[in-house]
């Protein structure tokens, strides 16, 4: 694929832009006669015409069969954002729109995200994300239990991002306050620190030896289980999937409801951002995803940073013929504000006023 990127003449490389970006525009193929009345190019409609059977015999260009013009290919998409793609200008109004998202003081991570998510979608008239990626290394810090009765007690579970999930558990014989003052002694000694995978059956067996009751370790490990998988987990919130609608690309309510179901199910779009380490800005172009109803789709994300990690990302979905250049723009600019407020020291959020 290289040798055909360095192939491309500085002419084709305006013939390919030019093409793109009307296609963009308008969504309709594009012909010869276009380009040449556009006098971005000063040759002649039949050298246009052959630069164009080249950069379709060489993958960039797709012809319908219906029409005589071309439509840029997913090839011709990718070389078009690596190489051709020219910086987006933000309106003013627009950075008004950005920096009044970052005035709101939230010290919630979700609530940022879904905020943003939304004037993503907004800005750029796609479907906009918010996510929370996969947190691989999440572990319970600490437990605490606190008794309800001599069949039940409340398992309480501090995660190591700073949530806190709790867990009713009913027991099959009678407990008592030494009981479960004993049980989360043994949990912070034994589990506390641990990830899923790190959780082995020796330790299981230590459990069950401390306590000194099998089926209650195996209810409680059961429990703990579960509270590491909705931690580890991820999140997908969605915005503005009515701007689907908008576009052709879209009509077909059989694709369309393969795409939602792919939002609904959301596990194989949670990998795809939790298994990026790259800060920027990422483009995926239709089959370059591992998910298969993104097929004819461009799903563009930022991922947030704070203290270095990766703690949720920003997206847009729309069709291949996406503007390019004001969604990277308009993700970068979010994402990079988003990713200052969330490692600002506490006490200027705290202040009555911030200047940025």
């Amino acid at each position: 694929m290289s040798n055909r990127i360095d192939g491309l003449s500085d002419r084709k490389k305006l013939i390919l832009k030019a093409i793109v970006e009307a296609h963009i525009q308008g969504g309709e193929p594009v012909g010869s006669k276009y380009i040449t009345e556009s006098k971005q190019l000063t040759c002649s409609s039949a050298t246009i015409r052959n630069e164009m059977a080249e950069l379709e015999n060489m993958g960039y260009l797709e012809q319908p069969h219906t029409s005589a013009g071309r439509i840029p290919s997913k090839q011709g998409y990718r070389f078009y954002v690596d190489t051709l793609l020219e910086e987006y200008a933000m309106t003013a109004k627009e950075i008004a729109q950005i920096n009044q998202l970052m005035k709101i003081k939230m010290s919630e991570l979700d609530r940022i995200l879904d905020k943003a998510s939304k004037v993503a979608s907004s800005l750029t008239n796609y479907t906009g994300f918010a996510i929370k990626p996969r947190s691989r290394a999440v572990t319970v810090t600490r437990f605490e239990t606190a008794l309800i009765d001599s069949r039940s007690f409340i398992l309480i579970l501090v995660a190591s991002d700073g949530s806190v999930k709790t867990r009713n558990i009913l027991t099959d014989s009678a407990i008592d306050l030494h009981t479960v003052t004993g049980l989360s002694q043994a949990l912070n000694e034994l589990v506390a620190g641990l990830d899923a995978e790190e959780i082995t059956l020796p330790i299981m067996m230590s459990l069950e030896n401390r306590i000194g009751d099998s089926a209650l370790a195996n209810t409680v490990m059961k429990s703990i289980y579960e509270v590491l998988g909705e931690l580890d987990g991820g999140e997908l919130k969605v915005s503005g999937l009515d701007r689907l609608l908008q576009y052709p690309e879209f009509s077909d309510s059989s694709d369309l409801g393969e795409l939602l179901g792919a939002f609904e199910r959301k596990d194989e779009i949670l990998d795809l951002v939790s298994d990026t380490e790259s800060d920027r800005v990422n483009v995926v172009i239709g089959s370059e995803s591992s998910v298969k109803v993104i097929n004819n789709s461009t799903f563009v994300f930022k991922p947030i940073k704070s203290k270095g990690k990766t703690v949720g990302a920003i997206g847009v979905i729309g069709p291949l013929r996406m503007d390019y250049a004001r969604v990277l723009a308009t993700l970068d600019n979010l994402g990079g504000n988003i990713s200052q407020l969330l490692n600002e020291p506490k006490h200027t959020e705290k202040g009555d006023n911030h200047d940025g």
